[in-house]
């Protein structure tokens, strides 16, 4: 599979949180999500390991205890069932990979983005 480059698609799934599933396997997904400032992303946990790399904008990343300022180029690994959460500081762009396949998000996908 591959997954062509396009800027539509995108879901909004909460109130400034746009997503769209760029490309999936068996095994791993791939998002990138767009962030408006100010988004109110909650702190929860998934059974999924979430790997991430900050393309633009500002966050801080919420893991467990622990929490971060990230700035482009930054990159984050959220732990299987460990709880999360972001602040968005400024409009930002993420890429994330989820393993095993997140199943909900494949809905996400631009299908005429998705080459098989």
């Amino acid at each position: 599979m591959f997954g062509k480059h396009s800027s539509a698609g995108f879901n909004e799934t909460s109130p400034g949180n746009r997503i769209k599933t760029l490309c999936y396997g068996e095994h791993t997904l791939l998002v990138e999500v767009h962030l408006d400032k100010d988004a109110d992303l909650l702190r929860h946990k998934h059974p999924y390991e979430q790997t991430g790399y900050l393309i633009s904008g500002n966050i801080r990343m919420h893991i467990e205890e622990k929490e971060m300022e990230l700035e482009p180029g930054d990159s984050w690994c959220i732990p299987m069932n460990a709880e999360h959460k972001v602040d968005v500081l400024k409009d930002s762009i993420v890429i994330e990979v989820f393993s095993p396949t997140r199943e909900e998000y494949i809905k996400y996908k631009n299908d005429n983005d998705i080459l098989r």
